[in-house]
């Protein structure tokens, strides 16, 4: 007789410990407490094959922190496997200020979208920079909508992923982030002057 194979988001959760804040605001739900896990469950992996934009946030070993949008074609940033992501960089202001960041401390945050998609994805871990040679070798090609006299890769980031979870909508709906109408004002009637 064969047994099916455990399912992976049970065998890689990760046990949320109980913090001061738990004494002071009360317990996590139990939904929460095992949604953190090990490596990326299907539903993660599919996300970030989905979207187009993430968020990179990370800081130097004194906790000064970076936040660093970025964006392609969906499926840019490239699942390797259930424990690792290829996020191919391509060439923007040259500030470096993750890189160098992450050449100090490797540790990085990502936080993936999909327009009109209230769910978000997060994902923690830590991060091997990779050359242009390399990512050539992996066939990474540029995946961009648009691009300009800049648009080429310059080197590619290996996260080697430590905690995953879907997050749940509530923060998009506060928002109203991805309102159809709320948009078209925006566009019709931007709401700050052009950034200088």
């Amino acid at each position: 007789m064969t047994t099916a194979a455990p399912v992976v988001d049970d065998l890689c959760t990760i046990e949320q410990e109980r913090s001061r804040f738990n004494d002071q605001f009360g317990e996590m739900s139990e939904r929460a407490r095992v949604k953190v896990k090990g490596e990326m469950s299907e539903f993660v992996q599919k996300f970030i094959q989905a979207s187009p934009f993430v968020v990179m946030a990370s800081s130097d070993p004194d906790g000064n922190c970076d936040a660093s949008p970025k964006g392609g074609k969906p499926g840019f940033v490239k699942v390797i496997d259930g424990a690792r992501l290829l996020l191919p960089d391509v060439a923007g202001n040259r500030l470096f200020q993750s890189y160098q960041n992450m050449d100090a401390n490797p540790h990085v945050g990502l936080l993936f979208m999909i327009p009109g998609v209230n769910d978000t994805v997060r994902v923690n871990g830590t991060v091997s920079i990779v050359d242009k040679e390399e990512l050539d070798r992996q066939k990474v090609e540029l995946s961009l909508f648009w691009t300009d006299d800049n648009a080429k890769h310059l080197q590619g980031i290996i996260i080697n992923v430590e905690e995953s979870y879907g997050h749940c909508p509530r923060a998009y709906n506060f928002a109203k982030l991805w309102d159809t109408d709320q948009i078209a004002e925006n566009q019709e009637n931007r709401p700050i002057p052009l950034r200088p």
